[in-house]
């Protein structure tokens, strides 16, 4: 399936589909995950027309995204280097189209904040067809920063279509 299809009753007054992204602190997995999503989008021509952001249930508000999220990012050509970690707001959640969160605990803080966006919330796996968390590996040795980023991009391989469907 492609954007173009996704998009094709768009006007250009239209405007951009958004995705936002929510972990715990922003600074490793989400930051992580919009990029690699960003980049992926980016490849298949369809970055000005899809919006991915991020934010944190507890966000350390400005703080960049971890040394190892930088770097394993890095090494797969995705550069988060920009990336200001910030809480996730009840007005973050109604621009929004799709809301993908890293764990179970998020989708539930997302509800008990605002219980009519639940119908865009969902795990990030679950776009994969699986109900699992992404392992946090804040405060852990770089291997396991690798680990998610793989993780992140094997679910987003899987379930690339799906998030795309999502949009419509």
């Amino acid at each position: 399936m492609s954007m173009g299809k996704v998009m094709s009753n768009s006007t250009p007054a239209q405007r951009s589909k958004r995705i936002l992204i929510v972990c715990t602190g922003n600074i490793c997995r989400s930051p992580m995950a919009a990029g690699l999503l960003r980049h992926r989008l980016a490849e298949d021509g369809l970055g000005g027309q899809v919006m991915v952001y991020s934010a944190g249930i507890w966000g350390l508000d400005g703080q960049p995204a971890s040394e190892h999220a930088k770097q394993v990012m890095a090494a797969r050509g995705v550069d988060i280097g920009d990336h200001r970690a910030r809480t996730l707001h009840r007005y973050d959640l109604e621009p929004a189209d799709l809301i993908l969160t890293m764990e179970e605990s998020h989708r539930r803080s997302i509800f008990y904040a605002q219980p009519a966006a639940l119908r865009k919330v969902f795990l990030f796996s679950e776009m994969a067809g699986e109900h699992d968390d992404v392992d946090d590996p804040y405060g852990l040795p770089i291997e396991a920063y690798h680990r998610c980023a793989d993780e992140l991009e094997r679910l987003i391989a899987q379930g690339y279509d799906e998030i795309l469907r999502r949009l419509r």
